[in-house]
């Protein structure tokens, strides 16, 4: 029997122990990039063999999957494996800052779309991947621009992001696509947060607190390469785990701020690409979820 004394104490101890709070936990996705080199159907196979629930396929490899196959066997391919798609990579650009091809890519965006939603997606992202010269003035019609995007999505029942990008001229930071995402305010839009572009690219952690609940309504994985930042392009990402980026500390932020997304691991150097997608989906997955474990999400 215990003491009377600590039978007596016993309620006042529990009272006094914290409880946990619910853990967040974050959703890992793999970004049809990633395994480039294997086709539309045989990486999707591979990520399921490995484990792996949650994709995000690209309009490339859907395009070569449709050469002699139908969208009926696409979305096939994604059900008979357990496979849920969470995002569409469109491939088109030129949807957020001025140009003058903007009306038709506008129009393949939608093409786009209506592709992405008989898959099954939720969402289609479009990066701001432009080398052009702007204004103060340009930021106006970005705004318009946006409003257009998302009202064309919207139709097809989906919702767009923007991602920014560390190169881009337009949109290379989180600040200007906050603001871009608050000043548009058209609920069916918001903004990609890719750990790469972030942490190599304009901005500070700090920024991060600018974040308020349902802006970010997607999100990429991946690290950053031990270089002088002069050095990183758009392809020298890293697996979650292999770099020098604080991803804990970022997917922790991310998640405070309100983010309760899946995130897709999204990689481009060739020995990635044209890797095996079981053995290489083996190695995110691991790598993925000790970060996802450290960060407590």
């Amino acid at each position: 029997m215990l003491p009377r004394r600590t039978l007596l104490l016993t309620p006042f101890a529990l009272v006094a122990e914290p409880v946990p709070a619910a853990i967040n936990k974050m959703k890992l996705s793999m970004h049809q990039y990633t395994s480039a080199g294997s086709g539309y159907r045989k990486s999707l196979e591979g990520w399921a063999k490995a484990g792996i629930k949650y994709v995000e396929p690209a309009s490339n490899l859907l395009d070569d999957f449709l050469k002699t196959d139908t969208m009926a066997s696409a979305k096939r391919v994604l059900t008979d494996n357990g496979l849920t798609i969470i995002s569409g990579a469109v491939g088109v650009t030129g949807l957020w800052e001025p140009n003058p091809k903007f009306a038709e890519n506008l129009d393949v965006f939608k093409q786009r779309c209506e592709q992405f939603a008989e898959l099954g997606a939720p969402l289609v992202y479009s990066p701001c991947a432009t080398s052009a010269k702007f204004s103060a003035d340009d930021y106006a019609k970005g705004r318009g621009n946006i409003r257009r995007v998302a009202e064309a999505a919207e139709q097809f029942k989906l919702k767009v992001a923007a991602e920014f990008v560390r190169s881009s001229t337009f949109m290379a930071s989180l600040p200007t696509a906050l603001r871009l995402q608050r000043e548009a305010a058209h609920p069916n839009f918001g903004i990609l947060f890719d750990c790469y572009h972030f942490w190599s690219g304009p901005n500070k952690f700090e920024d991060m607190d600018m974040i308020k609940p349902g802006e970010i309504i997607h999100a990429h994985l991946n690290d950053t390469q031990d270089l002088p930042r002069e050095l990183l392009d758009l392809q020298s990402r890293v697996v979650p785990g292999d770099g020098v980026a604080p991803l804990a500390k970022i997917l922790r932020k991310l998640v405070d701020r309100g983010y309760a997304g899946p995130i897709s691991v999204e990689l481009f150097l060739p020995k990635f690409q044209q890797a095996d997608p079981y053995e290489l989906a083996k190695e995110i997955k691991v790598k993925s979820e000790a970060t996802f474990k450290q960060a407590g999400v």
